[in-house]
């Protein structure tokens, strides 16, 4: 096994544990799934002092609150399919997705994303799902069919190869998956194999613009949104490389050290995925000893006509 399909096994691993581990009754009440969201400063996570002197405790179903979602968008959707959304943002929010497009998800989990742009795109466009994980793939289609979507077409693949033919799709989303990919580069190209001429991307996804080297080495972060980031200067530049146009960031949040740490935390689920099996105390004196700037950025760009 090369060490390529090494990380993906690990993601993958991390993934299926995530999304098969059920929400406590005090989270799905707390994080707003049966009624208004209830967050703290920074990312609003459940309460736990952290180095910040603010909340680190990782919590189901909260990412979804905090990514950009409305609570219109989040009660229109099945329950489990907002629940079971590890993403760092919105990539719907600033689309310009119009009904009858095709539009493809990169790594679309249990398929709040793609299940948001079904109804969007209506009867006469549709919605293709792409990921490499089982337990997301059931779950997605199982969220598909309980929303009445008959658009929806979830596909088992990885998105360094796309099971999508070339230039068929319209638009491309994806919300804090390609950071996972150990091959970025074929992702960018893939992105740009499948657009139509004219077609469009919009992404969300986690960049660490300044970490200690060694932070990138450790296994246990590659589910976790951090060990495989990369900057927003090298994610533009690799857009720009596959042959986009009009590479930008249409959006930018900053990351404070308590939103790093629950990145990471391994207490139950955190983050994008299910932690990065390091313990609390072990991310918090890592954190008031090293400098990490991360943020979660909405990047778009076109394909040239």
């Amino acid at each position: 096994m090369s060490d390529h399909e090494k990380i993906r096994e690990q993601v993958k691993e991390a993934y299926a544990k995530a999304v098969s581990r059920p929400p406590s009754e005090e989270e799905s009440a707390r994080d707003g799934m049966e009624g208004p969201a209830s967050t703290a400063s920074s990312g609003g996570a459940p309460s736990s002092e952290s180095c910040c002197g603010k909340v680190v405790s990782p919590s189901k179903g909260v990412l979804a609150l905090l990514a950009g979602y409305t609570d219109e968008e989040l009660r229109s959707l099945p329950r489990d399919a907002a629940v079971n959304s590890f993403g760092c943002g919105n990539p719907l929010a600033l689309s310009e997705i119009a009904e009858g497009d095709t539009v493809l998800d990169l790594g679309s989990g249990a398929g709040i994303d793609i299940l948001l742009a079904a109804r969007i795109v209506g009867p006469t466009g549709k919605a293709i799902g792409v990921d490499m994980t089982d337990e997301m793939i059931e779950r997605a289609k199982a969220n598909a069919a309980a929303a009445g979507l008959n658009n929806v077409d979830i596909r088992k693949g990885i998105i360094e190869e796309l099971p999508v033919d070339s230039e068929s799709v319209d638009w491309v989303i994806s919300n804090c998956v390609i950071n996972l990919s150990p091959e970025k580069e074929k992702v960018f190209a893939e992105i740009a194999r499948v657009l139509k001429p004219g077609g469009r991307m919009l992404v969300s996804d986690v960049v660490l613009d300044e970490a200690p080297d060694f932070l990138r080495s450790l296994p246990a972060l590659h589910g976790s949104c951090i060990a495989g980031a990369i900057s927003e200067k090298e994610y533009k530049e690799g857009l720009a490389a596959a042959g986009l146009a009009g590479v930008e960031a249409r959006s930018r949040q900053e990351y404070d050290c308590a939103a790093i740490a629950r990145l990471v935390v391994s207490e139950e689920v955190s983050g994008c995925g299910c932690g990065g099996g390091l313990s609390k105390e072990l991310v918090e004196s890592f954190l008031e000893a090293n400098r990490v700037v991360a943020a979660s950025v909405g990047f778009f760009a076109r394909k040239p006509v």
